[in-house]
């Protein structure tokens, strides 16, 4: 048990008397020194002193007792116990010098008078300051503290000293010094700790043994925070930021709550100002739906969509608990003043009757069709679910769409429709001949728009949560190709793109958005490690942290993703919006080759299916055969039953 608790343990009676006679010893040693003092001679005990010694206990026992300087709780006791010792000894400062400076007794200096009460002041003091000090835990909170891992904050604005400030109270971390790049700053203290510039920083993070760095830089651009990363990186820092001032300000998170850093924060470009007139043009006071609502896209798209006050929002969504989700995240919304009238809808897009019945029933005015199968290898292995979700249910819903009334049904297309290697980009790209065909037989009435673009950061397909937790868990991050290479785009800004360009439509227009400069995903793998104070463990470098292994390029998977099929695409009213020129099959075409699919598909003829898929999109040039798991088990089968017969053909 710690002497502290030993000692708050005792009787109230015997923790009395512990600082009644530790008062008394204080008087005592405060005279003997006051002598040394005023004589430069330690003295014996002659009757001066012992007389100085009995007058300073009968004074000071009295006074203190009076002054309730034994019925303080001192562990609790701050401002009020200081002002109750200064009056206690304010009083027997002056008992003690008239007696001893102004009357004068024998043997005693008259100056021991006014020394001997100054040196029971600082003795009753810091007697005080350290009972407060030990048995209110305040010191073994401070060993902790100083055992606590210290950091730098990058940033000496109004968010880093919120930040400084909101740590300094916690008990999570103690803060070494601030960097910042305003050389007005660069010398200044805050909080009394040094703000430093940039260059610093790898010497900083030696002397003070840490690896961590704050930004609190939230208003910087993106540019500007890539620059920053790039330099932290070199130093094998681990980068840790403040959230943004939209997510402070609308109270979602406090300036404290930190987290790591978004590689979708140093891989995004500067966002464009949306048009608001585009954003409005097929959303504001209308009824929107959004197929595939739960979805990282559609789920997204929802979210867009409520801030631009919809009359009403139709969540279409196979997954119940998908839609649960998003649902209850837009009632958020509403509860907090925004009259949309959001309605969750269990719905297969398959499922002919269920989209017509709630076509008909709500009458939307705009479709965002987001539901689709979207994961390469697993479409790969389950092709002819693939072909009946992303090209039939694509169908449907456009052909309930069109009888509805609807005015812009916008689909949700990809980059790996063009020139596809695998199942899940050929079908979407009939998806998106389906569509032109359709706005071919009747144009103006319903307007078909698609807009195509890459990878987008954190959705459910995305490298990027899987290689984060690889990282936790020690690692290795896999990877497919050491040449892999793709574009990447954010979330929102994906879905922002998304509804102006259902704005621009004409009617069969392929929309692509500006998806910047492609990424080498090993690159982006180093990266990660890097941000998280780690290194990367290969043969140049074996001492490493986390090993990337490369396991080999998955069924269908391109090297390089395209965005455009034919020649250089259109400029539009919208910087990063481009209108793809590119050929299309006839309304008939599409009938035939779809009869024929709808066959294919009920007689479960992977060979036919894949054939007329080749036949709708000749750029069609599937890598590995038919990765079909029902095909592979079969034929694993047959040659394991036959292998012997097999075996003696040969």
């Amino acid at each position: 048990m710690p002497l502290s608790d030993a000692v708050l343990r005792l009787p109230r009676l015997m923790k009395r008397t512990i600082a009644l006679a530790a008062d008394i010893a204080m008087c005592l040693l405060s005279v003997w020194l006051a002598f040394y003092l005023r004589t430069g001679v330690f003295h014996m005990l002659h009757s001066g002193v012992l007389t100085a010694m009995a007058v300073s206990v009968l004074i000071a026992v009295p006074i203190f007792i009076v002054s309730g300087l034994y019925r303080a709780v001192f562990r609790y006791e701050g401002f009020a116990a200081a002002v109750a010792i200064m009056q206690a000894m304010a009083g027997y400062t002056l008992i003690y010098a008239v007696i001893f400076t102004v009357f004068g007794v024998e043997k005693v200096p008259r100056t021991v008078g006014i020394i001997q009460p100054a040196l029971l002041i600082v003795l009753v003091a810091l007697s005080r300051g350290l009972v407060r000090l030990f048995l209110s835990g305040e010191y073994q909170l401070r060993v902790r503290e100083s055992k606590l891992p210290r950091v730098i904050i990058y940033g000496a604005g109004n968010t880093g000293r919120q930040l400084f400030y909101a740590l300094e109270s916690g008990r999570a971390m103690r803060v070494a010094a601030f960097v910042d790049d305003d050389k007005r700053l660069q010398g200044c203290l805050l909080g009394g700790l040094k703000i430093y510039p940039p260059r610093r920083i790898p010497a900083l993070l030696r002397a003070f043994g840490t690896k961590t760095v704050l930004l609190a830089i939230p208003s910087a651009s993106r540019s500007r925070r890539r620059e920053i990363v790039s330099s932290l990186q070199q130093c094998k820092a681990n980068v840790r930021t403040v959230p943004s001032y939209d997510e402070i300000a609308s109270g979602k998170v406090a300036v404290n709550s930190l987290r790591d850093l978004e590689i979708d924060e140093l891989l995004g470009r500067d966002p464009v100002a949306p048009k608001m007139e585009l954003l409005l043009k097929t959303v504001q006071g209308k009824t929107v739906m959004v197929t595939g609502a739960g979805g990282s896209i559609g789920s997204e798209l929802c979210r867009q969509i409520i801030r631009l006050e919809p009359e009403r929002l139709l969540l279409a969504e196979r997954s119940e608990f998908a839609v649960y989700q998003i649902y209850h995240e837009l009632l958020e919304h509403t509860a907090k003043g925004t009259k949309v009238d959001v309605v969750p809808l269990l719905a297969d897009v398959t499922d002919a009757e269920r989209m017509r019945e709630i076509m008909q029933t709500w009458r939307p005015q705009t479709v965002y069709h987001a539901a689709a199968y979207k994961h390469v290898p697993m479409v790969e292995h389950n092709p002819l679910e693939g072909v009946e979700n992303n090209v039939f249910g694509t169908l449907i819903a456009a052909r309930a769409a069109k009888d509805a009334g609807v005015e812009d049904f916008v689909l949700i297309s990809t980059d790996k429709a063009v020139r596809p290697t695998n199942v899940m980009g050929a079908s979407k790209r009939m998806a998106e001949l389906v569509l032109q065909a359709m706005a071919q037989t009747d144009p103006g009435r319903t307007i078909f728009t698609m807009v195509r673009f890459g990878n987008v950061l954190g959705s459910s397909g995305s490298v990027v949560p899987r290689f984060r937790e690889q990282i936790r868990s020690g690692g290795p991050v896999t990877l497919t190709h050491p040449e892999i290479t793709r574009y990447f785009m954010t979330i929102p800004e994906a879905s922002q793109l998304v509804l102006q360009a259902a704005s621009l439509g004409r009617g069969g227009d392929v929309f692509l958005l500006d998806m910047g400069k492609p990424v080498k995903i090993y690159d982006l793998a180093s990266r990660m490690i890097a941000l998280s104070g780690l290194t990367v463990k290969d043969k140049e470098h074996p001492n490493g942290d986390i090993e990337i292994q490369i396991t080999g390029l998955r069924p269908g998977e391109k090297l390089y993703e395209e965005l455009l099929i034919g020649d250089a695409p259109q400029k539009t009213e919208h910087p990063r919006i481009f209108r793809a020129v590119e050929e299309s099959l006839t309304m008939q075409r599409m009938k035939e080759l779809t009869g024929e699919l709808v066959e294919a598909l009920a007689k479960r003829d992977r060979v036919w299916v894949m054939r007329i898929i080749q036949e709708a999109v000749p750029e069609f040039t599937p890598r590995d055969g038919i990765g079909d798991w029902v095909t592979l088990f079969e034929e694993e089968k047959a040659g394991l039953d036959g292998s012997s017969s097999v075996g003696s053909a040969a």
